[in-house]
């Protein structure tokens, strides 16, 4: 017997990874399988009653109901698609090989790959380039090149003298070198490397961060851009490792010790006018883009970057903000690993930016 039909809530935290290889047939590193099993309940606190799959039903309602403190009745196995009326799917980000996982368990709410060509273009990371410039203003810094030569990449290393170079596709922490006046053989053959596998390499030109923070979005497909909120993350090594609970009110107030509120309305309204036309027919889903305070000068104390990076796909901070509705505000999202497992945990109260 069948059951309503049912929108289907997914956590692929490899999903940036596998858009990079563009594989059907894709096998995830180690620790974003680790990842994807230990917090795939991730979804169930804003599925509002569609389905969310899981590898294992029992692990996730326990750690759902240690994070929320409630019970989630409608998690699902892989095995136990077929049987659902799936009309409607909504992953952490599409790539083929989710599609492909999918259809092959009896899922075909899924999008064409045509239109997985379409997200992967609007991820690589030229347009964040394209939408740097486009937000450059009063208080503002940053520059970035989309670059397809190891002799274009030393003449802007030549001018600027420090850098961070990006593979167009990435995940977070990988595929990011960092360079310091000078480019050695074996960084020349990781730019060359990417340059062929991915076509280009994206060159940034380096700042004095202060913090990082980010910008949530949903695109509606049809052209408009909502804005969902800020997230203020904390990174160690350049991985994530959590996110302040707050209200928004209560993070302008901690950024504004920085960056006017005012700017960053500015910024806000920017990119929603600059990417709604960008994602119109293309992209239908949430979205987030990184920005980075930058130590200044003699006549400003704190600049902007206002895109640091576009990440197409749900983000961290639309977790947190979706968990804010639920905690103590000034309470902080933690990733924890030991043992071999990841846990999320909410801690308060939490530290000041």
């Amino acid at each position: 017997m069948r059951v309503e039909k049912m929108k289907l809530h997914i956590f692929n935290p490899e999903h940036d990874i596998a858009l990079a290889a563009n594989l059907s047939n894709f096998t995830a590193p180690h620790a974003g399988r680790r990842l994807r099993h230990d917090l795939g309940y991730l979804p169930a606190i804003w599925a509002e009653g569609g389905y969310v799959l899981v590898e294992d039903i029992d692990d996730a309602q326990r750690g759902y109901s240690r994070l929320m403190h409630k019970t989630f009745d409608r998690f699902v196995d892989k095995h136990m698609l077929a049987h659902l009326d799936i009309d409607s799917v909504e992953p952490w980000g599409w790539d083929l090989a989710l599609r492909s996982f999918l259809l092959r368990y009896g899922v075909d709410a899924v999008p064409s790959e045509k239109e997985i060509s379409e997200i992967r273009d609007l991820s690589h990371r030229k347009h964040a380039v394209r939408l740097l410039g486009e937000l450059q203003g009063e208080g503002t810094v940053g520059r970035s090149w989309c670059l397809d030569s190891l002799y274009d990449v030393m003449g802007v290393l030549f001018e600027h003298r420090h850098l961070v170079l990006k593979a167009p596709w990435s995940s977070s922490g990988r595929g990011i070198r960092f360079v310091d006046n000078e480019i050695d053989q074996h960084l020349s053959s990781w730019v060359n490397k990417t340059i062929e596998r991915q076509g280009n390499i994206i060159v940034e030109k380096y700042n004095n961060k202060v913090k990082d923070f980010g910008m949530e979005f949903e695109s509606d497909g049809e052209g408009g851009i909502r804005y969902l909120g800020l997230s203020l993350f904390h990174t160690q090594k350049g991985a994530y490792t959590g996110n302040i609970l707050a209200t928004e009110e209560e993070k302008i107030e901690m950024i504004s010790h920085y960056i006017s509120s005012e700017r960053l309305d500015s910024v806000k309204e920017k990119i929603c006018i600059c990417l709604g036309p960008l994602y119109k027919s293309r992209y239908k889903g949430p979205f987030g883009v990184d920005l980075m305070i930058v130590r200044g000068n003699e006549d400003v104390n704190f600049l902007l970057n206002p895109c640091v990076e576009i990440n197409l796909r749900r983000t961290m901070g639309h977790v947190a903000i979706e968990l804010s509705k639920h905690c103590h505000s000034g309470s902080v999202m933690n990733i924890l690993y030991s043992e071999n497992v990841y846990r999320m945990k909410v801690d308060f109260p939490s530290n000041s930016l």
